[in-house]
C-alpha cells in the first residue's frame, strides 16, 4: 500500500538482543533471582522507530493519499507474529485525493496498524471519516481490505449527514472505499428531507 515514503526525522533502529542461557551454580540468593527474571525477559524486538512521520502514497506520479502521524514503527522479519507490519500507536491520519489533487475524505484515528502481508489497514478508537462535503462516519473500528477495495468493521457505526440534517447508527457496515455502496446491519436513525445538496456524500 505504501508506494513511496517521506520522514523527516527518525531514531535509529533499536537493537535485537538475546539471552545467553548460561547460569552460573555458585550465584548467590539475589543473584539467583536476578538470573530467573532474565530468563524470563524475551528478546527485544527488531523494530524501526520513525518520529514526526508524512508518507505520501502514489499511483503513476499521481498523488493518492498522504498519510501522517507523530510516530511509526516498522517491525521486520525476526519479530515473529509481527513481522512486516507499520504500528501507529499514537495515532494517524489520511488524505485522500482525486485525479486533480481534490481531497475526496480523510480518515483519523487514535490508533492505526497496516499488516503488509495480509494487506490489511486497521484504525481504532476514535475513528473518524470526514468526507468532502462535510459528512462525518464515526465508529472505534474501520478496517480497510486492500484486496477486496472494501472498508469494514463489527462495531457500532454513526453516519452523520452534512447541515446536521440526519444520523444513522448501525451495529456493523460494509462499504466501498467511496462509501457509495454501504451495506450495515441493524440501521436506524432519522432525515430531514431538503433538496439534493443537503444529501450527505455517502450512500448514493
Amino acid at each position: 500500500m505504501i508506494n513511496s515514503m517521506y520522514i523527516r526525522k527518525h531514531i535509529a533502529p533499536l537493537l535485537s538482543f538475546s539471552i545467553i542461557g548460561f547460569l552460573l551454580f555458585t550465584a548467590c540468593e539475589n543473584d539467583m533471582k536476578d538470573i530467573k527474571a532474565i530468563e524470563n525477559i524475551q528478546a527485544e524486538e527488531a523494530v524501526d522507530t520513525y518520529k514526526d512521520v508524512r508518507i505520501i502514497y502514489s499511483d503513476s506520479a499521481i498523488v493518492k493519499a498522504q498519510l501522517t502521524g507523530p510516530e511509526m514503527k516498522i517491525y521486520h522479519d525476526t519479530t515473529a507474529g509481527r513481522n512486516n507490519n507499520y504500528e501507529f500507536e499514537k495515532g494517524l491520519q489520511i488524505i485522500f485525493f482525486d485525479e486533480q489533487g481534490k481531497e475526496t475524505q480523510r480518515i483519523k484515528s487514535d490508533y492505526g496498524i497496516q499488516k503488509a502481508k495480509e494487506g490489511i489497514t486497521e484504525f481504532h478508537k476514535n475513528v473518524v471519516i470526514t468526507m468532502a462535503d462535510g459528512s462525518i462516519i464515526k465508529s472505534e473500528e474501520i478496517i480497510y481490505d486492500e484486496n477486496q477495495k472494501i472498508y469494514y468493521n463489527n462495531a457500532p457505526i454513526t453516519f452523520e449527514f452534512k447541515d446536521n440534517r440526519g444520523s444513522f447508527q448501525a451495529s456493523s457496515f460494509r462499504s466501498d472505499l467511496d462509501f457509495r455502496n454501504i451495506e450495515a446491519q441493524e440501521m436506524s436513525g432519522f432525515y430531514i428531507p431538503s433538496n439534493k445538496s443537503a444529501l450527505p456524500s455517502f450512500g448514493q
